[in-house]
């Protein structure tokens, strides 16, 4: 319970973090991302805000992903879009439409009902030999690459997709990384921490996660690069929880509802990416 709680809170910072952002970048002129649009950002107290309310999402997801398995926890990060839609509309005065609503409520709904047939459980990252960490990271890091490439060369709608599930992917690895720093710390303490690979490995990882987002959020609409960007990174962690970690779900005629499950959260993903309210352009807001 402590896990799901930590996990939620998590997916509500980081989208409290990316609408206070989004409210801080509004204040600034113009579009172009420069060292002197990055001055006035930080001189924005709503924008650092957003920075600080982020960074404590990734402080709980940490706490998450070190009382629970991280197939239970990434699915439910997903979430973070559905919540961020909703704040969006408090915080932009606009009101959400039928659609929205509809996309929001579903998207939570087949995030539980997937958690409900996983039935996730088990596994321990401490235990994972060093072999397969670097096949495993082989495989993920591939993936992104082919993607990337994929994405870069590709000038049609398609570019914004393929970009859109590398970023994805890329996340859900950062999580696998963040596994593997908060298993150091509780097996080792502080100085297991610092003696960690992945401690490192996470310092270069965020960067280019930030790097692969703007990416794709810049190679077309966001509506063909959100699908990819949110459903790629449980995947990763789907994968990860299962092959490399240990971890457990149920099969046999559970794997019907699961697959059920991932479909509605597929269809409410791409509904939700389609929303004004997610877009570049501002919201008209509604009459008070």
């Amino acid at each position: 319970m402590l896990t799901v709680l930590l996990a939620v809170l998590a997916a509500v910072a980081n989208a409290a973090g990316a609408v206070l952002q989004r409210a801080g970048a509004r204040q600034q002129q113009g579009s172009d991302l420069d060292v002197g649009a990055l001055k006035g950002l930080v001189r924005t107290p709503v924008w650092v805000a957003g920075v600080v309310v982020m960074l404590t999402g990734l402080v709980l997801q940490a706490a998450a992903l070190a009382t629970g398995p991280i197939v239970l926890i990434q699915p439910i990060m997903v979430s973070e879009l559905a919540v961020t839609l909703v704040l969006a509309g408090l915080v932009f005065r606009t009101r959400l439409g039928v659609r929205d609503w509809v996309a929001a409520v579903g998207m939570a709904a087949s995030v539980g009902l997937l958690l409900f047939a996983l039935a996730p459980g088990g596994g321990d990252p401490r235990g994972v030999s060093a072999l397969e960490w670097l096949l495993g990271c082989a495989v993920t890091i591939t993936c992104v690459a082919v993607l990337f490439v994929a994405g870069k060369r590709d000038e049609t709608t398609h570019s914004a997709a393929f970009l859109g599930a590398a970023a994805g992917l890329w996340f859900g690895f950062t999580a696998v990384l963040m596994a593997g720093v908060t298993a150091a710390l509780t097996a080792g303490g502080v100085p297991g921490l610092f003696k960690a690979w992945q401690t490192y490995a996470m310092l270069v990882a965020g960067p280019a996660g930030f790097f692969l987002l703007q990416t794709a959020l810049r190679a077309g609409r966001l509506v063909a690069a959100q699908p990819g960007l949110v459903l790629a990174n449980p995947l990763v962690a789907l994968g990860w929880g299962l092959l490399v970690f240990g971890e457990h779900v149920r099969g046999g005629p559970w794997i019907a509802l699961e697959l059920v499950a991932a479909g509605g959260l597929a269809g409410c993903t791409v509904l939700l990416a389609g929303s004004p309210l997610l877009r570049d352009e501002d919201p008209a807001p509604q009459p008070a």
